[in-house]
């Protein structure tokens, strides 16, 4: 190649790839997202087609999809499904440890997940996995709509589903800004939401305890849980997540959980609070049960659970630091959701 040419290009990946450009490129695709009208149904035709599997795959309605953050008990959730008879429970599809790929996932299993021996059982006999993963999932384009598309991730949901003959539970950290894509494309799955105090889960997130205060945060704070990765993707759509806009990291965090809490809310069947499932065990488990049509012993399973301590954060910091960060991520919300009304 052209020494000259090959510069010039150089220099434009440079400039393409900056984060502002990549930021004003994904802000202009969200503003002119082709608008198909809604009257406008993919309807069967008179001639016979055949390949219509996945469209009976993706209406069936006995899928359950659970949805939470990161370090919010979903482990245990996802256990308690595990461990409930006739179901198949799916553990974090889109992670990337890629647990279908026994040369990859390695055999460490987190020490605070306590009861789990491993997380892949179920993923055995499934490398087929491997021709739709994309490992973007984790940190690219977190925010999908109804209209949004993407085939691979399709095919990849539709083969966990399709490779057991139990009820298919696939519990995400990775789906909070992605109900609206997936109940347009499993209109008639159950959607459980969990949730877990953000004080609570925020003082989970720290990965450098012994190091950080709240004095210090802003300096010393390390991204164990893709935080700032989120953050950085979202940010186009979620302004407040930029870190230039909000360099205080329990305000960005703050701002990510409440804004995850919303869309669960919204587009969730059900959602139940960690707090609940700790310590109100055996009526939160007859609820979730009942409203995923599960009639299993709650006693049983009640006995898995194994209550953490809940006030945690009260060695981190005392109610006013924390409050004084909370109102103000609130006054910045309710200004956004008034002005995008």
């Amino acid at each position: 190649m052209h020494p000259i040419k090959n510069a010039v290009i150089q220099l434009f990946g440079k400039f393409y790839w900056h984060d502002k450009i990549q930021s004003k490129v994904k802000q202009d695709i969200a503003e002119t997202t082709l608008s198909i009208p809604g009257d406008i149904k993919n309807i069967a035709s008179e001639y016979k087609v055949s390949g219509n599997d996945k469209v009976s795959t993706r209406q069936r309605d006995d899928i359950i999809f659970i949805t939470s953050r990161f370090r919010s008990g979903s482990t245990l959730l996802w256990n308690l499904f595990r461990e409930v008879g006739g179901c198949t429970s799916y553990y974090e599809p889109f992670n990337e440890r890629q647990w279908f790929n026994k040369a990859l996932r390695g055999d460490d299993v987190d020490s605070s997940h306590r009861g789990v021996d491993d997380y892949w059982a179920e993923y055995d006999g499934l490398e087929r996995l491997s021709d739709f993963y994309k490992e973007d999932w984790i940190h690219a384009n977190l925010y999908m709509t109804e209209k949004s598309y993407d085939i691979n991730m399709l095919n990849y949901i539709d083969t966990l589903i399709e490779h057991t003959d139990e009820r298919p539970v696939l519990q995400f950290n990775r789906i909070d800004f992605r109900l609206g894509w997936l109940r347009a494309n499993y209109p008639n799955a159950t959607v459980l939401h969990l949730y877990r105090h953000p004080r609570e889960q925020w003082c989970s997130f720290l990965i450098n305890k012994d190091e950080v205060t709240k004095d210090n945060v802003t300096e010393t704070y390390k991204d164990g849980f893709y935080l700032d990765v989120w953050c950085k993707d979202l940010a186009p759509y979620f302004p407040m997540l930029d870190v230039k806009q909000t360099p205080h990291p329990y305000q960005r965090f703050y701002f990510l959980w409440k804004l995850s809490w919303l869309w669960g809310k919204h587009f969730a069947h059900h959602s139940v609070s960690f707090e609940s499932l700790v310590t109100d065990s055996e009526e939160t488990i007859k609820k979730i049960m009942t409203a995923t049509k599960i009639y299993a012993v709650a006693d049983k399973l009640q006995s898995i659970i194994s209550a953490p301590r809940l006030d945690n954060w009260r060695g981190f910091a005392d109610n006013e630091w924390f409050s004084v960060h909370e109102r103000n991520c609130e006054e910045v919300l309710s200004a956004f959701f008034d002005e995008t009304k």
